[in-house]
Order: C-alpha cells, then sequence, then structure tokens
C-alpha cells in the first residue's frame, strides 16, 4: 500500500477512535469499543483503500496501529444503539442488526437520502459531508408508532469519504418532557381557579360589601371553601412527589388487609353518613395478607372508597370483599353501586387529573388525583388495579398484590 494510503487510514482509525472514547457518556459506547474501532476500521478501510490503489491487504490479523483488527460488522454489531457506516455519496455501506431491528429494510446499499426522506438527520449528515467533523440532528417517525432520535453524526476524516451514524432513542425522555409539561399546566390551572375565586372575594369584600355583613359572612365562607380546595390539591401533589422519589416503599411488613379496611371505614364513618352510604365489609377472619407498608395501603383503601363515596353515592353502599388471583396476588374489591362508568373512560382513570366530569368532580371536593396516587402506591407494591365497570350498574375496583399468606374465610 503506498505510504499516503497507509496514512490516511491511520489517521481515519485514530479519529474515530478519539470520537467513539469522547461519545462514551453521551451515547453509551465504552472506552474498550473505541480500541476495537480503532483497530476494526482501520482493517476494513485498509481492504478498502488497498483494493483501491491496486495493492494488496495489510497481513492477516494486523493493522499498521500496532492493535489486532476487529472486522468493522462485528464492531457496529457491539453497539447497542442502531448504528450504520455512510460513504460520500450518502449510500450505508454498513449496517448494525440494532438498525435493521430498528428500521426494518434498511440495508447495506441503501440511499440514506432516499430512506430517511425530509428528515432533518440528512442536513447533519450533509453538513459532515462538507467538511465538518461532526454533526447532531434529530430523526422522528409517526408511524408505526410514534418515535423520536437523537442523530450524531461524524465523518472519520474530514474531507475524507467514510462517516458514522449514531442513533440515540430519545422516545421515552421526550414522553416523560410531555407528561411532566401537562403535569405543571393542570396543576397551575387546578391552582389557579380556587385563587382566582379568593382573590375576586377579596375585591367584593373591599368594595360593594365592604359593609354588608351577611355577604361578608357568606364570602368568608366560600373562601374557606376554595382555600381548603387548594390545600387538598397541594397535599395530593406532594404525596405524588413523595411516591415518585422513592421507587420502593420505606417500612415493609406483613399486612393484614381486611384489618386495615375496617380501620378504614370505621374513620370514615362521618364522612360515609355525611353522604348516604353504608360501608359493607364482607371479609375473612383475618387476611388476605401481603407484604406492604400499612400507611401506603391505608391510603389506597381509604383513597378507593372516598372515591366510591363521592361519584357513587346514589347506590347507597359500598361492598368490600377479598379478592384474589389464583393464590398468587391478594387484595380487595371496593364495589359501589352507583351510575357506573362509560368503558372509553375507564383506560384513562389512573391519569392525573382526569375526570370524567369536571364539575362534578369539583362539587364533590375532588382534586383529580386520588386513582393516580392508587396506581403509584401500587406500582411501588408490584402490585395492580383492576376496574371493571357499566353504566348504570356500579363500578368494581380491585387492587392486587403479591400474597404473603393463606387467609381463612368466616
Amino acid at each position: 500500500m503506498p505510504h499516503t494510503s497507509r496514512a490516511w487510514v491511520t489517521a481515519a482509525a485514530a479519529t474515530l477512535a478519539s470520537w467513539a472514547a469522547a461519545a462514551s457518556t453521551s451515547i453509551g459506547v465504552t472506552a474498550a469499543l473505541a480500541i476495537g474501532l480503532s483497530g476494526g476500521v482501520a482493517a476494513w478501510l485498509a481492504a478498502r483503500v488497498s483494493q483501491r490503489d491496486g495493492g494488496a491487504p495489510q497481513s492477516k490479523g494486523r493493522t499498521n496501529t500496532g492493535l489486532r483488527a476487529v472486522p468493522a460488522t462485528d464492531i457496529l454489531a457491539a453497539m447497542a444503539s442502531p448504528a450504520l457506516l455512510f460513504d460520500r455519496r450518502g449510500i450505508a455501506v454498513q449496517v448494525n442488526d440494532s438498525a435493521r431491528k430498528a428500521f426494518p429494510g434498511l440495508e447495506t446499499g441503501i440511499v440514506l437520502r432516499q430512506w430517511f426522506r425530509g428528515s432533518p438527520m440528512l442536513d447533519g449528515m450533509e453538513t459532515v459531508l462538507g467538511g465538518a467533523s461532526s454533526a447532531q440532528a434529530a430523526y422522528q417517525e409517526k408511524r408505526p408508532v410514534e418515535r423520536a432520535f437523537r442523530v450524531d453524526v461524524t465523518l472519520l476524516k474530514p474531507g475524507e469519504e467514510f462517516g458514522l451514524m449514531v442513533f440515540s432513542d430519545q422516545t421515552e425522555a421526550l414522553k416523560v418532557d410531555r407528561i411532566r409539561a401537562d403535569f405543571i399546566a393542570n396543576a397551575s390551572h387546578e391552582l389557579r381557579t380556587p385563587l382566582t375565586a379568593v382573590a375576586g372575594f377579596l375585591e367584593t369584600l373591599q368594595g360593594p360589601a365592604r359593609n354588608d355583613e351577611a355577604a361578608r359572612e357568606r364570602f368568608i365562607g366560600l373562601m374557606l371553601s376554595q382555600t381548603q380546595r387548594m390545600a387538598r390539591l397541594i397535599d395530593d401533589l406532594l404525596s405524588l412527589s413523595r411516591l415518585e422519589t422513592n421507587a420502593t416503599p420505606e417500612k415493609v411488613e406483613r399486612v393484614d388487609l381486611g384489618r386495615l379496611a375496617a380501620t378504614v371505614a370505621a374513620s370514615l364513618s362521618t364522612v360515609t353518613r355525611d353522604a348516604g352510604v353504608e360501608v359493607q365489609l364482607d371479609l375473612p377472619m383475618a387476611g388476605p395478607f401481603v407484604d406492604g407498608s400499612p400507611d401506603e395501603l391505608t391510603q389506597v383503601i381509604q383513597n378507593l372508597i372516598e372515591n366510591a363515596c363521592k361519584y357513587a353515592a346514589s347506590g347507597k353502599r359500598i361492598l368490600v370483599t377479598a379478592a384474589e388471583d389464583g393464590g398468587r396476588d391478594a387484595g380487595l374489591t371496593i364495589r359501589d353501586f352507583g351510575p357506573g362508568i362509560a368503558s372509553e373512560h375507564i383506560p384513562r382513570l389512573t391519569e392525573r387529573f382526569y375526570r370524567v366530569d369536571v364539575q362534578e368532580s369539583r362539587n364533590q371536593k375532588g382534586t383529580g388525583l386520588g386513582l393516580a396516587i392508587v396506581k403509584h402506591i401500587l406500582t411501588r407494591h408490584r402490585g395492580r388495579l383492576v376496574i371493571k365497570s357499566r353504566e348504570g350498574a356500579g363500578s368494581a375496583f380491585t387492587f392486587l398484590l403479591p400474597s404473603s399468606g393463606d387467609s381463612q374465610r368466616m
């Protein structure tokens, strides 16, 4: 191989090795892979250059970098992220299995400008082909499912012909960002509504109702109601924040759900009496038993009973029974006999701030976060919530957790 060609290969390999080492913290390429890239791609490029110049390849298993050669296909296959090598014409010359899985049909020989037609990532490819050492761009798909990638494009040696394109999946990160933005917007809206009401009452008391004692008493009562609503919302927001901060319960012990349900029902007697609802317990003498946090599981039962009181009081009673799933999981079912829930709403009931009837929820002093808190607690306990309902026939909310023992029926 002519001296100039060997020097070009060595420089290209060194460039790729330094890029891979620098990228190890951003796209997950390890330092060991950087070493493999420096040798393997050098060998692959050496063969390409040797064939182009009419010379013979390097000695078997060695490159002029002094490192043992690794085939380019093996190097790309070792990368967890989708990746491909392309030439100056924008044609894929090597595609790893991760890229084939991520983009079915993408193979060696594909013209990237046609495959990723209209994508901003092509601008990144054109940038490095124009002489830049690297570029970063985005690639998004809407079908068959919505996906988003960050694309890092690097030319092995500025001004030469081969480049590397690595795709980092950003779908989940963007989804989390959207959820966070929606959450902030919803929380701000929920807090602004009572705050605006309180401000309006205060302005009225400072103006037209300054000397109206009856109006003053009525407005003070309304302001108290609105501030209590804000306090409930803040408490629920803090509960959600605490649950999301800690992935597992801090205090875990064997819990008798039957006894816990009886305690919760007794503590809510005033609430259920005011709602005109009777809570009936049809439970074993002991159990069902699960491992979990007594405080958090108390909150689950309390939220589900309060939810039934608020939105299904017309049924006049709530039935609490034991539930199990093949002996592996155990829990409770809280059943009401109210108006029921339309099927299209059921999948979204545990979303934050989702309400079947917004006005009714506010009238019942709901924050729209009760079932979201239940879902988070159950997730921390490796449990699940099953909701069954039919319009006009009431609803049944069943929560199940891994069982920790058998119970005896009365």
